[in-house]
């Protein structure tokens, strides 16, 4: 019993641990990101080096950390969904950071605050799933906030909001299918985010060199090697794969619900340093909003623990607004599905391991519905 619990307040202790990393990686990533773009405007450049960094430092380091390989995917299933996500993933890249660009970090992510909004629109369009009444009313404060923040927002602009919306409709649609990739393949989701970014770097790269190149290489920085540029755009591609990672981790080591609070709270830490560290005016009407939009995502997603708490207990995919995936092959995946440390195949934890009484910190179930999604892209 005492080395149950033992291992119970280790295990919150690295999950804490984690969350701070990840709240520091990422607004470090995002204050870094908004310095570069100040005087380096150039998005898709950006994105690029993002890309880069996924594609150069993934394959080193999960074959050095032994991540599991993925096998071969068939073609026609590559064709229909791998291609379409690593086209989702680049645009939803770009145009964050053209967003973040336009208008200030504080009010891009309080636009990324109407991510759920996206999700329960997304899965009634894709997979016609209806929500309670009750996760329909948690969006009203998140729509209420992000109006109030535009209304006040002192440096806005059109093209930094619509930006931001639609980048948050593709990582919002990237979490969905996303999911169903993992679930049809067994592929590990580390290995998928490394296959996404090879991929949208192979498709980007025609595009930036007919769009950016020229341009970037008459800049300034890039004539004079202004080496703080250069520091920066390395750093902020660092950073950026560092936070995938570290996002993933605490996926990973957490249910759906208890990383959806943390990313909420991450997203409150970002906003909060970036308005210290670079100081662009806000009033208080305005962070009334940013608040209000954030309380929101907490009201949403305690909406849908309560939903699934009223579900009557059933058998993996016997629920009818369950999607139904078929996989391709039947095996047990030790890193997605949770086969170690105590758990059984299916993500449920046997009887009597460590972690079997904590349910917020325990790995989230091992058949999700349509709109418990993981959010695997941040």
């Amino acid at each position: 019993m005492l080395g149950g619990k033992r291992t119970s307040s280790r295990h919150v202790a690295v999950v804490l641990m984690m969350c701070l990393f990840w709240y520091v990686i990422s607004s470090s990533n995002n204050v870094i990101g908004k310095m570069v773009l100040n005087e380096f405007p150039f998005p898709m450049t950006v994105t690029l080096v993002q890309l880069c960094s996924i594609t150069l430092y993934s394959g080193p380091f999960f074959n050095l950390w032994r991540i599991r390989k993925y096998q071969e995917i068939p073609r026609a299933y590559y064709m229909r969904l791998i291609v379409p996500l690593a086209i989702g993933k680049l645009l939803a890249s770009v145009t964050s950071h053209i967003s973040l660009w336009k208008v200030p970090v504080s009010y891009a992510h309080t636009v990324k605050a109407t991510m759920p909004l996206f999700t329960v629109v997304l899965t009634r369009v894709f997979f016609n799933e209806k929500q309670p009444t009750l996760v329909y009313l948690s969006l009203l404060p998140i729509i209420t906030g992000v109006g109030i923040a535009t209304v006040t927002e002192i440096s806005f602009d059109m093209l930094g909001l619509v930006s931001a919306l639609i980048s948050t409709m593709g990582f919002s649609m990237q979490n969905i299918f996303s999911k169903k990739v993992l679930k049809d393949t067994n592929i590990h989701h580390l290995r998928l985010l490394h296959l996404l970014g090879k991929l949208s770097l192979f498709i980007f790269l025609p595009i930036w060199l007919y769009m950016d190149s020229l341009a970037v290489f008459r800049h300034s920085a890039i004539k004079n090697m202004d080496y703080r540029v250069i520091a920066l755009l390395f750093a902020d591609g660092v950073l950026n794969w560092l936070q995938n990672i570290i996002a993933f981790s605490v996926l990973s080591l957490v249910t759906p619900l208890t990383y959806a609070v943390a990313s909420a709270s991450k997203r409150i830490f970002v906003i909060a340093v970036s308005l210290v560290i670079l100081g662009n005016p806000v009033t208080w009407v305005n962070c009334l909003g940013m608040t209000l939009a954030i309380v929101g995502v907490l009201c949403y997603n305690r909406a849908k623990q309560i939903t699934r708490s009223k579900e009557p207990p059933t058998l993996p995919l016997s629920q009818s607004n369950h999607i139904k995936y078929t996989p391709l092959q039947q095996q047990t995946d030790p890193y997605y599905r949770g086969a170690l440390n105590g758990k059984m195949s299916n993500g449920l934890h046997k009887p009597g391991s460590a972690l079997s009484g904590n349910s917020l910190l325990a790995n989230g179930s091992g058949m999700p519905s349509g709109t418990a999604t993981r959010l695997l892209f941040v």
